[in-house]
């Protein structure tokens, strides 16, 4: 897997820079590196992990039902009570980056990465996994830290030691649901900002072998999207609307893909359906960052700007 980063001409591309900045920026928001080891694992029938009741709690409250205040006092009270599970880092990184705080988003990608490698003698898959993750992080601090132009090379440097740890967990589990998931994620940011790549084989990945399903289904959904697949786009979302029907950034996501799809077939109706899933989305903007309430209310007004348009 770091082959595909080796060469000189990638890193000048214009194509690279947009996926360095893509992956270590924006897919932070969408809590790409989330693990599913949880109590009781829905990830895995067999030979489940263990991670503590809080977490487990905050995972559920971030993912299942975009309640990120909830998810932060349980995390909070994971910080003492499970100081150990890297799962915590991860997700205390990302509330960090959705409210722009870059010093809290330095210390918990670093924290990230130093319980994953305290992790390898007791489970080396899950070890590995959070070893690449703490250095995706890592890579997004960079990216914020030091712009895109002057970030990139050592966000770059960054992202080969990530497949590198991703390599090392596929050679022990290559069929694990929680690295399928993580891989897929990856391979699908690849394939929508290089040339070269195709989302074919990471949607196999996802669809074959990764869980839970509603994050399988929300990753396709917005690969399809910034494809352009709208179509595709919306089967996929509407599939995770039905296992997260409480969850307003599903809403949200499939509010966006309505409007470019009504966008680009100059349809009243359909633009008029994203109008009404943006604002079921803002039914719920208590529970959302103020940033992302902000940006659903702006998505918004543009595709009222559209419809009156028209």
């Amino acid at each position: 897997m770091t082959k595909r980063f080796s060469s000189p001409r990638l890193v000048e591309s214009a194509k690279l820079t947009t996926f360095a900045q893509t992956a270590f920026a924006g897919a932070i928001a969408l809590n790409v590196w989330v693990n599913p080891s949880l109590a009781g694992d829905p990830f895995r029938n067999r030979e489940p992990h263990q991670i503590g009741d809080q977490t487990e709690a905050a995972f559920k409250a971030i993912f299942q039902q975009g309640n990120y205040p909830v998810a932060d006092h349980y995390l909070e009270q994971a910080l003492s009570k499970e100081p150990n599970e890297p799962l915590v880092y991860a997700m205390k990184a990302s509330l960090a980056y959705g409210n722009k705080d870059w010093a809290k988003l330095d210390t918990y990608s670093q924290k990230t990465l130093e319980t994953g490698q305290k992790l390898i003698p007791s489970d080396p898959l899950r070890g590995n996994l959070y070893i690449a993750i703490g250095h995706f992080l890592e890579g997004a601090v960079v990216i914020t830290r030091e712009g895109t132009v002057n970030g990139v090379p050592q966000a770059l440097s960054r992202l080969r030691q990530v497949y590198e740890y991703l390599d090392k967990a596929e050679a022990i589990s290559a069929n694990d649901p929680e690295l399928n998931l993580i891989k897929g994620y990856m391979d699908l940011l690849l394939a929508v900002n290089l040339p070269f790549a195709s989302p074919d084989q990471a949607i196999r990945r996802l669809e074959q072998n990764a869980s839970p399903g509603y994050l399988v289904d929300r990753g396709i959904a917005l690969a399809y999207r910034d494809l352009k697949k709208y179509p595709q786009a919306l089967e996929y979302v509407n599939r995770a609307i039905k296992t997260t029907s409480d969850n307003p950034e599903i809403y949200y996501l499939k509010a966006q893909i309505l409007k470019q799809l009504g966008q680009k077939e100059k349809s009243q109706e359909t633009i008029e359906e994203a109008i009404a899933n943006f604002d079921k989305a803002l039914t719920k903007k208590s529970q959302l960052p103020g940033d992302l309430v902000k940006q659903i209310e702006r998505e918004r007004r543009s595709a009222v700007s559209l419809k009156n348009a028209g």
